[in-house]
């Protein structure tokens, strides 16, 4: 192993673990990696989060951050397989959109929505770029363990704000930057990586690659504050009900797995989007 690299846990969530390489990043290659990634084998190495549970132990049913969505427009950033608009769709959403990297991931949303009796406008892009979803017409726009995928935060929460009507609502959840740094050793919770390293990593698992940054819970707060959001609530404690004996449950109870955020836009108009680099 080169001195790059370190041995890291935790790359989502849960259990996931790999060698990882640091890497300088670069929009495309991350984007042809990391579409590759879901293209093939994501679904098969990492599963699928998708609401009601927002991620390990967090449940839109305990947190009621949505509310009622009957007659509302939500569009899904990172839709995956489709199963959370199926959630808001059966919950009398009247217009679903989705977006995701992935080809694969859209027509699978696609399969699933067409045998739930539902349909969704659905796009292929990477999160940052413009891709034609319209702008001022959402209510909600949500995101359900897919956000941190993104290139450029600061660009991804502006067009997000840009996405929403003027007070709509944007709602997220990821990895918990403070779990991916500690790992279970001896029945003893040791840090194993620096909480301020946001630098990128490659890591493979199960023959397929990922590229991945761990930011910050202050730099999501600032990304947001930045497009003009204001935050209305955060979750970081789990659901009790939902937890076992498991080493990770364990783990869970001892610091928080996921963490969600709820946060309303609050300008009229959309920030400016950052320059390329």
């Amino acid at each position: 192993m080169d001195k790059n690299s370190v041995y890291r846990t935790n790359i989502i969530g849960a259990g996931e673990a790999g060698v990882a390489i640091s890497v300088d990043m670069d929009k495309n290659d991350v984007h042809k990696t990391n579409s590759l990634f879901w293209d093939t084998k994501g679904n098969d190495v990492l599963g699928a989060t998708s609401l009601p549970f927002y991620g390990a132990f967090v449940s839109e049913e305990n947190c009621q951050l949505f509310g009622d969505v009957s007659g509302k427009k939500m569009l899904e950033i990172g839709c995956g397989s489709g199963q959370s608009l199926q959630y808001q769709g059966e919950r009398k959403a009247s217009e679903l959109w989705g977006m995701d990297l992935s080809e694969n991931q859209i027509e699978k949303t696609r399969q699933h929505l067409t045998a739930c009796g539902l349909s969704a406008k659905l796009i292929c892009s990477p999160m940052e770029e413009k891709c034609g979803i319209p702008e001022d017409y959402f209510d909600f726009v949500y995101s359900i363990y897919a956000i941190g995928w993104t290139t450029d935060l600061d660009g991804t929460f502006c067009r997000i704000a840009s996405y929403l009507k003027k007070d709509g609502v944007f709602i997220f959840s990821w990895s918990h930057p403070i779990h991916k740094c500690v790992v279970a050793e001896n029945d003893r919770l040791v840090f194993k990586k620096c909480y301020f390293d946001e630098s990128w990593y490659s890591v493979s698992l199960d023959e397929s690659t990922l590229t991945l940054s761990d930011r910050k819970l202050s730099t999501y707060v600032n990304a947001l504050a930045k497009a003009g959001f204001v935050i209305e609530q955060m979750i970081e404690q789990s659901d009790d009900e939902f937890m076992g004996n498991s080493d990770f449950a364990k783990k869970a109870k001892m610091l928080p797995v996921t963490f969600v955020i709820k946060a309303r836009k609050i300008v009229s108009q959309p920030q400016a989007f950052p320059s390329p680099e």
